[in-house]
């Protein structure tokens, strides 16, 4: 195993309970010259094998544990049985032995057969990418939503991995003298609970997903549209909602941070207001089930006038995590290619040099209008009066502008107006009349056409 010089300062943590399981050995399998893990949107030649090792160090560290040695195994062909070759077993087994780890960490998914042969023969538990993203998951969840989609991923992780561990716990024999076979073993019972609890989550993220359909219901009623976060973990959404909207959202150099959802109202330069939403980080290998179990969530991401992707520009792998977040939001079926929804944010200019910042700014000056990045520090603040400027252009774009002419003096249908529309401008005549201008969402317009005979407005 090729292995990585550790810095004691960042890498070894004080264990959670001081407990052996709490020290762990990091695997990174370099599946040479073939596609990494099945994924068809990540080739082994876009993130290279110390970048990868790296983020699940970065991981392993989000949990507490302790990294005692972290490396990189060449990889020329899959076991079935143990992913890795015979060799390889035996030599991480005995660094285990010596290391007196608890836990190994294989940044790659396992089969439950793997996994269980590698537990085996190392004599410590393991945990594969998936496993590992689930645990932090189950750590940061605060809200009831975040831990029924957590406890929902986990359980559907956990029904494949049974194992007949208990075979002397079987109920007793069915039928009459030797004919009836085995009544219903442990690993059966295990399964229908697990069935049956996740029946019972899905049923109450059915309801919360009711809520929030009737919560997009309400905002749509008021003129607001809604902006969401979305990037790679870590590329800083967190602090650039912390600083769009003075929210003291957690924010932290730490993969995974924060998973619940956060709204706030922002004020656009014009006075216009929007909801801009701050959701869960992605990451390479994004476990389906997460994707699956966070839809209620992610539906806020569907949903919304304007997708700001939000880039850690600085990080040397930036492009592969753009694909990345590009695979998850092609999962939620959002159109990618729409220029007009999409705003790439090119976050955390301030780790750059000059010279790389004059050659970010040229790739911007060269880009087709309308798909220009916004380059910005979510922590200094820089390039922010651009950002909200263009989110302010996307979304006035996407809405329809009415003139209308009112009496002054019908103080409820003004108030109407203010309720359910964007008021622009009012112009008060001597007759008594008043123009008002006002930008509606298009399905709304048709309400409010018919409610003040308006013609047909222009868009803008």
């Amino acid at each position: 195993m090729e292995q990585r010089q550790l810095d004691s300062r960042t890498d070894r943590l004080r264990p959670q309970d001081g407990s052996s399981s709490a020290r762990a050995i990091v695997i990174e399998p370099n599946l040479r010259g073939r596609e990494r893990r099945g994924a068809p949107h990540a080739p082994l030649g876009l993130r290279p094998p110390q970048a990868r090792l790296d983020e699940a160090v970065g991981l392993a560290r989000a949990i507490d544990l302790t990294i005692l040695e972290a490396g990189i195994v060449p990889l020329g062909v899959i076991r079935p049985a143990t992913f890795l070759g015979t060799g390889k077993v035996e030599e991480i087994a005995g660094l285990v032995r010596s290391a007196e780890a608890g836990l190994v960490v294989m940044d790659c998914a396992l089969s439950p057969v793997q996994q269980r042969n590698l537990e085996k023969a190392w004599n410590a538990k393991v945990l594969d990418r998936t496993g590992l993203i689930l645990e932090i998951f189950g750590r940061r969840a605060r809200t009831r939503e975040g831990t029924l989609q957590v406890e929902l991923a986990h359980l559907t992780y956990q029904k494949s991995r049974l194992v007949r561990s208990w075979t002397h716990l079987e109920r007793q024999r069915g039928g009459f003298g030797f004919l009836g076979g085995p009544g219903e073993t442990q690993l059966e019972a295990d399964r229908r609970m697990i069935e049956e609890r996740i029946a019972g989550i899905e049923a109450e993220l059915e309801k919360v997903k009711r809520t929030r359909k009737l919560h997009r219901l309400s905002r749509r009623r008021v003129p607001y549209p809604i902006a969401a976060l979305v990037g790679y973990t870590n590329a800083g959404k967190s602090t650039l909602f912390n600083r769009l909207t003075n929210a003291k959202v957690l924010s932290s150099d730490m993969l995974f941070a924060t998973l619940d959802p956060t709204l706030r109202a922002l004020e656009l330069p014009h006075g216009a207001k929007i909801i801009l939403s701050d959701t869960v980080g992605f990451i390479s290998d994004l476990p389906t089930m997460l994707v699956a179990a966070f839809r209620a969530t992610l539906e806020e991401v569907v949903e919304a006038d304007v997708i700001l992707h939000v880039r850690d520009i600085s990080h040397a792998d930036a492009q592969a995590q753009a694909q990345d977040v590009m695979g998850v939001l092609d999962q939620l079926g959002i159109d990618t290619e729409d220029g007009a929804k999409l705003i790439e944010v090119w976050n955390k200019i301030d780790r750059v040099d000059d010279e790389e910042r004059a050659r970010l700014s040229n790739i911007v000056d060269r880009a087709p209008s309308g798909r220009r990045p916004v380059l910005v520090s979510a922590l200094t603040g820089q390039g922010l009066d651009r950002l909200t400027a263009e989110i302010e252009a996307r979304i006035a774009a996407r809405r329809v502008v009415l003139d209308l002419d009112l009496d002054s003096a019908d103080g409820a249908a003004i108030s109407w107006l203010y309720r359910n529309a964007e008021v622009l401008a009012k112009d008060f005549r001597q007759d008594g009349r008043m123009r008002v201008t006002v930008r509606v969402d298009p399905a709304n317009a048709g309400v409010v056409r018919a409610k003040f005979n308006a013609g047909e407005p222009p868009l803008i």
